[in-house]
């Protein structure tokens, strides 16, 4: 780096061609050179510098010019980096937490000049002796402990080139009795593309335990007290009870929606997240505990993914992180809302409060005097406003962002006002919805302390909720890696590559990129950073809003990890993804056509990381295609069309609960408690299932009685469970990557999977006709039919099957594959 001038030894930071401004700056004139130089100023020809500017030096005065500035006794800028030997601070207020045999570790992170890299968590006591467990995040469960023993943690940090800090100070807990619940389990394991997704609203799905069954305090008002059907009614146990059910319909995963405990007037679907740490009683049964789902699932080779939310909590805050207690005025309007404080009785959604008679007691919700250390502004004051009953209403008796309720550093203080903007990431969607300061390190700990738990129990997946309103910054740095390394601490590095996280990264429109908007679009969040930001996870993501928006949807990453070469496949680079998949919104939106879903797909392929691990879907809890609010009405014809498309193409098939049957078609998915459950998307199911179901394999049904029997003749299940076998048979369905190229046709397209012994190449089409030119020569069997055509001119004609239907003609494939039904035929 050194340049020779005048027989002295001089050192340059760094050069750039002339005229190219720094960060946005003027362009220095060439004839600024010769002034910085030594000996002079004034022109004076230096052909080793002709063509660069000059942005700093070190001269033998020891002054460093830069960007025009010079600065006295400035260290060389080009000397060689010392090495780094200075420690890490200690870890500050590691706090010891019993659960059962468990112990939750928390702490605030260490600071080093140069960066912490993990910490080491040193256990003492209990028969074990000292163990020590290196660590990536601030918080730590440490699990199978022994009974009512106490242990003694310290934790040190460490920084890259291995500093270590002093010991922090020590924190204990002891731990309690054994819970009678069943042993943790282990994921599958298996790729995650190998498993069609039966999606459940776990309380309306299946009702195996009446004793659990609750109202809320919506039951009258929505109307379903007149229908005997309370908002929690489906439970853990319905479900081990029906996975029969779905089994037989070929699927191999099941995704339920979120199991902590939840509070709001209306939290039946669990989006509403109160105590993240326990999984709601309004699902669990003696002998049905959600552990108890998880093993009886994979005891039947199939999956359980969780669905989970990591951006807000219940207006009611979050036990465990804050609650806050400042809520309104019990005066003689609003004692019929405001219950009477209870001490010692805690919300769990299911006990009822002796008193009240109410399992959804809120008395723990409100003060009749102000305090210490409120924060609500006018707390207490009358807002000059009345109730639709005409009641007095009062400052801070319901939950905002703006009322000072909630601390700023652990909750956003502001309303969406641009649902593609950067407060879309930083502030509340719903007044039910209090939004998580996710930057913030205690959030972070609770969260990734909370989820480590259901990890531990074995389940084989998350599905995340409102996944776009944090930013990808704080998934690539903190929860992605968080699940990863707990996944791996506790079940191996094989379950952790195939534990499959999918995110809802909601974008209701047809565009490739959200509105032009790469930060709200589902592709950018299958892929890790690719600079450096600051250190703060507030300014980085900041940062990173701004860089990603300049650079545009023209200067993003592209991959061909979905795509065949030719008639190859090749092995898919991975090395640049985030760890998190995402549900296909594109294809989804478009599902009102199956064509229309496949040409969107396909044209936004290149943008994501692996588009072979998208999850598709034709509607779900909350809309249906075109950002429908009902249910979708297409007509059982185009189903199947929908079905055989998400079947064969890439990507993998999920099923909303009860679409098999049309289930409440045509019915508003969603209406709250303003119209009673019954009428909607969301109706109870179990009626449907009724009865005795026995299934010895995917998409064989054994035996079955009662209406569960009636359900099981109807013609989309026998399509749902052919394309189950069809797709289960033939691993170029399941993992292929795919080509348009050289065909003709609709819904056509060629797919391949190769990996030791094992390759597998089909020609797919959907309801239309296609011509496949330039494929590999040689004998294919049609999987659907039987029919055999044998290939020498790289080239094969396939007439038209009719709407719903499809050809799979395989490379040396194993023939017709189950038997004739309505739509394959």
């Amino acid at each position: 780096m050194g340049l020779a001038t005048e027989g002295k030894a001089e050192a340059f930071a760094v050069a750039r061609p002339f005229g190219v401004p720094r960060h946005g700056g003027s362009a220095w004139p060439p004839g600024r050179i010769a002034d910085l130089l030594p000996g002079g100023s004034g022109p004076r020809p230096e052909p080793a510098l002709a063509g660069t500017v000059l942005v700093g030096r070190k001269g033998p005065l020891g002054s460093t010019v830069r960007d025009r500035v010079v600065t006295a006794n400035a260290t060389d800028p080009c000397a060689a980096t010392p090495p780094d030997t200075q420690a890490p601070t200690a870890p500050a207020r590691v706090t010891a937490t019993a659960d059962g045999l468990s112990v939750l570790l928390a702490w605030d992170a260490a600071t080093d000049d140069r960066g912490v890299t993990k910490y080491q968590v040193t256990r003492t006591g209990g028969s074990t002796g000292i163990v020590v467990t290196d660590v990536g995040s601030t918080v730590f469960s440490d699990t199978n402990l022994a009974e009512r023993t106490t242990y003694t943690y310290t934790v040190k940090a460490v920084d890259a080139a291995g500093n270590v800090s002093a010991a922090s100070a020590a924190a204990t807990a002891t731990t309690g009795d054994k819970p009678a619940a069943p042993a943790n389990g282990k994921p599958l394991g298996t790729d995650p593309r190998k498993d069609p997704i039966y999606f459940v609203l776990t309380a309306r799905f299946h009702d195996g335990d009446t004793a659990n069954n609750r109202g809320g305090s919506q039951h009258v008002k929505s109307g379903n007290a007149a229908n005997d059907d309370p908002m929690f009614r489906g439970d853990f146990k319905g479900l081990v009870q029906k996975l029969d059910y779905i089994k037989g319909l070929g699927f191999s995963a099941v995704w339920v929606t979120p199991v902590v405990l939840n509070r709001s007037d209306y939290d039946h679907h669990g989006y509403h997240g109160y105590d993240f740490y326990k999984v709601d009683p309004r699902l669990e049964s003696a002998g049905a505990s959600y552990q108890d789902l998880i093993n009886a699932a994979h005891a039947k080779g199939m999956k359980i993914y969780q669905d989970v939310v990591y951006n807000h909590s219940s207006r009611w805050g979050a036990k465990g992180l804050f609650t806050p207690t400042v809520y309104g005025v019990r005066d003689s309007q609003w004692s019929w809302y405001y219950d009477e404080k209870q001490p010692g009785f805690e919300y769990d959604g299911l006990t009822v409060d002796p008193k009240t008679g109410k399992s959804y007691y809120n008395g723990d919700l409100w003060s009749t005097a102000e305090p210490v250390g409120n924060t609500c502004v006018n707390w207490g004051k009358p807002t000059g406003g009345k109730s639709p009953e005409g009641y007095t209403l009062y400052n801070c008796q319901w939950p905002t962002p703006t009322s000072g309720m909630f601390p700023k550093s652990l909750y956003h203080q502001c309303w969406i006002g641009n649902w593609e903007g950067e407060d879309s990431r930083s502030c509340w969607l719903h007044e039910d919805l209090a939004d998580f300061n996710t930057e913030n390190a205690t959030v972070q700990n609770y969260l990734i302390g909370a989820y480590n738990k259901y990890i531990d129990m074995g389940v084989d997946g998350f599905r995340v909720d409102t996944a776009v309103h944090i930013p990808r910054t704080t998934w690539n740095r903190r929860f992605l890696p968080a699940i990863q390394e707990r996944v791996t601490q506790r079940h191996g590095a094989e379950a952790a590559k195939n534990f499959f996280v999918f995110g809802e990264v909601a974008a209701f429109v047809n565009d490739k990129w959200n509105r032009g908007s790469v930060n709200h679009s589902a592709q950018f969040f299958t892929w890790k950073e690719r600079k450096e930001y600051d250190a703060d996870d507030a300014k980085a993501a900041l940062e990173m809003y701004d860089y990603e928006q300049q650079q545009g949807t023209g200067n993003q990453p592209t991959s061909s990890n979905a795509f065949l070469n030719g008639n190859s496949y090749h092995t898919p680079d991975h090395s640049r993804f985030s760890g998190m998949n995402v549900i296909d919104m594109r294809m989804h939106m478009n599902f009102g056509d199956a064509y229309n879903a496949f040409s969107n797909g396909k044209d936004s392929d290149d943008s994501y990381n692996d588009a072979t691990y998208n999850v598709v879907y034709v509607d779900s809890h909350d809309y249906g295609p075109n950002k429908s609010s009902e249910r979708y009405t297409g007509g059982t014809d185009a189903w199947a069309e929908n079905m055989s498309l998400m079947w064969t193409f890439r990507g993998i098939p999920t099923l909303y609960y009860g679409s098999e049957i049309e289930f409440q078609k045509g019915q508003k998915i969603d209406c709250g408690p303003s119209c009673p459950l019954a009428t909607t998307g969301r109706a109870y199911y179990g009626d449907h299932v009724a009865g005795s179901v026995t299934a010895s394999d995917f998409s064989k049904v054994d035996s079955a009685t009662g209406a569960v029997a009636t359900t099981l003749e109807k013609p989309l299940v026998k399509h749902v469970q052919r394309l189950n076998q069809i797709r289960r048979a033939i691993p170029a369905l399941q993992t292929g990557q795919y080509s348009t190229e050289g065909i003709s046709g609709g819904m056509a397209f060629k797919r391949r999977y190769t990996s030791g012994s094992t390759d597998s190449f089909a020609l797919v089409t959907v309801s239309g006709g296609a011509t496949f030119t330039g494929v590999t020569n040689g004998t294919y069997t049609d999987a659907v039919t039987g029919d055999v055509r044998t290939v020498t001119n790289g080239s094969l004609s396939v007439a038209a099957p009719g709407k719903g239907n499809l050809r799979v003609y395989v490379l040396n494939g194993p023939g017709k594959i189950g038997a004739s039904g309505p739509y394959l035929k």
